[in-house]
């Protein structure tokens, strides 16, 4: 199984896809532990700040000497150039923010999966033309379940996944998993600036079990 067929199950079997930023190696490194032990094997690193790329390094190499079987990929990716950047630094996918069209052929000849954000019917079908498997439906606060409700039949050859909005609680990721989707992403909801600043990783491990279990309990 390559990488490409690995992740496409790996990530709805996860259930959701953890995503974060800090400017902290030290603390970038302890989030993907503390998320790693709750049983997560995939999570987006974002690039959103001039940190993003060392720090990424930093976890790739933790990534294969500590943490066997974790997928990492990068987010916030708006262009070609730093989709090859990131991938040069072992990206095991590439999801962005957008339809970033100059993103597909460096993720093509890389062989790695590219996520595109969509938010409208016409993205979707652009993005599945160019050969997205997996739609990033964002920002999920503003399209809602009901969006993905009344568009999905018509992409029956597609998965998706919304970020943005999607809270700790079963009524919100129900709603999403009722609506047909293979995963959520979750953010600042689930990796909090409480956590980031005060250290709070066993909590963090916690919540994730948390949002593990909810997602079983929608399917």
């Amino acid at each position: 199984m390559d990488k490409k067929e690995t992740l496409l199950k790996l990530i709805p079997e996860q259930g959701i896809l953890p995503l974060f930023f800090n400017k902290s190696p030290e603390v970038s490194v302890k989030l993907l532990h503390a998320l790693y032990e709750a049983g997560i094997k995939t999570i987006e690193y974002t690039n959103r700040g001039e940190a993003a790329y060392e720090n990424f390094k930093v976890l790739r190499k933790v990534c294969d000497t500590e943490l066997k079987g974790m997928y990492l990929g990068i987010g916030t990716i708006k262009d070609g150039e730093t989709a090859q950047k990131f991938i040069d630094a072992g990206a095991d996918y590439i999801i962005s923010p957008g339809l970033v069209e100059d993103v597909v052929p460096v993720a093509d000849k890389a062989g790695i999966l590219w996520f595109p954000g969509c938010m409208t019917p016409s993205e979707i079908i652009r993005a599945e033309k160019l050969g997205a498997k997996v739609i990033k439906l964002f920002p999920g606060n503003i399209l809602g379940p009901s969006f993905l409700s009344g568009i999905k039949e018509l992409f029956p050859n597609l998965l998706f996944m919304p970020t943005g909005g999607v809270d700790m609680t079963k009524e919100s990721i129900s709603g999403w998993f009722k609506a047909g989707v293979c995963a959520v992403g979750m953010g600042s909801k689930l990796v909090s600036k409480d956590v980031m600043e005060n250290q709070k990783y066993a909590e963090l491990t916690a919540a994730t079990k948390e949002a593990i279990e909810i997602v079983k309990a929608c399917r």
